[in-house]
C-alpha cells in the first residue's frame, strides 16, 4: 500500500510546473501590452501585476524587476515562444547548419534573420529610447546576437564554405551589423520592402560577401 500523497507527487510537481509557466506568460503577455501602450517608464510593476491577474510579489519573485521581465520579454520575442531551447539547438538553426549546398545555407540563416527581426524590430526600438536600465539590457542582449553570428562565420569557416582570404572575425563583425532590427526596419518601414525582398537581398548579399 502506497503513502497517502505518494502517487500524487509527479502529478503535483507537473501541474506547478505548468500552473509557473502560465503565469510567467501572461506576466509577460500584460508587459509587452503595457510597454506598448504606455511606453518604458509608464509601466509599473503594479499594473503588469494587475494586468496579469497576479500580485506584485509574484512579478518580482519571477522576475525580478523590470530589467528582467525587459530581458525575458526580450528572450521570449526572439524566439518566437517561451520553450527552454537555446537558439543554436532549435530546429530553423540546425536546419541551417545542416544544410550542404552554401547558396541554399544562405538563404535558410537569411530566413531565419527575417523571423527574428520581424518580431523584434517593434521592441528593438521602444527599448532603444527607454533609458539606461533598458539600454543595459538591450547591450546584454546584442552581446548575445553578436556571439551567434559570431558562431556561424565560424561554422562557415570550419565547413569550407567561406572565401579564402575572409577573416571570420571581422566578418562576424559586419553582419552582426547588417543582421540586426535597425537595418531591417530601414529597409521595410523605411524604404517599404517586404519580407520576401528582405530575405533575399540579405541571402544575396551573404553569399556575394562570403562565399
Amino acid at each position: 500500500m502506497s503513502l497517502p500523497g505518494k502517487d500524487r507527487r509527479p502529478y503535483d510537481a507537473r501541474r506547478r510546473q505548468d500552473a509557473a509557466r502560465q503565469t510567467r506568460a501572461a506576466v509577460l503577455t500584460a508587459f509587452g501590452e503595457l510597454l506598448f501602450a504606455e511606453g518604458y517608464r509608464g509601466t509599473t510593476i503594479q499594473a503588469v501585476a494587475a494586468r496579469a491577474g497576479v500580485s506584485p510579489e509574484t512579478v518580482y519573485k519571477t522576475f525580478g524587476g523590470k530589467a528582467g521581465l525587459t530581458k525575458a520579454l526580450w528572450d521570449v520575442t526572439v524566439a518566437g515562444d517561451d520553450e527552454p531551447v537555446v537558439m543554436a539547438e532549435r530546429e530553423q538553426l540546425r536546419e541551417v547548419w545542416a544544410t550542404e549546398d552554401p547558396e541554399a545555407k544562405m538563404l535558410r540563416y537569411a530566413g531565419f534573420v527575417r523571423g527574428v527581426n520581424e518580431r523584434l524590430a517593434g521592441l528593438a526600438a521602444l527599448l532603444a529610447q527607454a533609458g539606461p536600465e533598458a539600454a543595459e539590457v538591450l547591450a546584454d542582449s546584442e552581446r548575445e546576437r553578436r556571439a551567434g553570428v559570431g558562431a556561424f562565420t565560424a561554422h562557415l569557416a570550419d565547413t569550407g564554405v567561406l572565401r579564402a582570404g575572409v577573416d571570420p572575425a571581422s566578418a562576424a563583425d559586419g553582419w552582426w551589423v547588417l543582421t540586426g532590427p535597425r537595418p531591417f526596419t530601414d529597409l521595410t518601414v523605411g524604404c517599404g520592402w517586404d519580407g520576401a525582398r528582405y530575405e533575399q537581398w540579405l541571402a544575396g548579399l551573404l553569399a556575394a560577401n562570403l562565399l
